[in-house]
C-alpha cells in the first residue's frame, strides 16, 4: 500500500520500500526522485483506502458470464412468444443456429 501511495503522488518515482508500516518502514529514493514526506504518503494511503472501501460494491457485484446471461435470455424468449416477436431478429438468429446444430 505504501508503494501504491507513493506512485499515486509521483508516478515516476524510483523507490524501494522495506516494511509495511508507514511509521517504521525504510524508504530508499533512487535516481534523484524527490523524497515525499511520510505524512503525505500516509494521507494518500488513507485516501486510497477510502476509495477502495467506497467501491466494495464493484467487487461484490459479480454477474453470470455473458454466455450464461444470453442463455437465460434465450430460454426466457423461447417460452414467450410475445418476446419472440419483440426481439424477432435476435430470436430468429439464435434459433437458426440452434436448429442447424442441435445438442447431441
Amino acid at each position: 500500500m505504501i508503494i501504491n501511495a507513493i506512485l499515486k503522488i509521483n508516478p515516476n518515482a524510483e523507490v524501494v520500500v522495506r516494511g509495511n508500516d508507514i511509521n517504521t518502514c525504510e524508504i530508499e529514493w533512487h535516481n534523484g526522485t524527490p523524497e515525499i514526506p511520510k505524512a503525505d504518503i500516509e494521507a494518500k494511503m488513507t485516501e486510497l483506502q477510502a476509495e477502495y472501501d467506497a467501491n466494495q460494491y464493484q467487487r461484490d457485484r459479480v454477474y453470470p458470464s455473458i454466455g450464461d446471461q444470453l442463455d437465460m435470455l434465450w430460454h426466457t424468449m423461447d417460452h414467450n412468444t410475445e418476446l419472440q416477436h419483440q426481439f424477432y431478429d435476435f430470436y430468429q438468429t439464435i434459433k437458426k443456429v440452434k436448429v442447424a446444430h442441435p445438442k447431441k
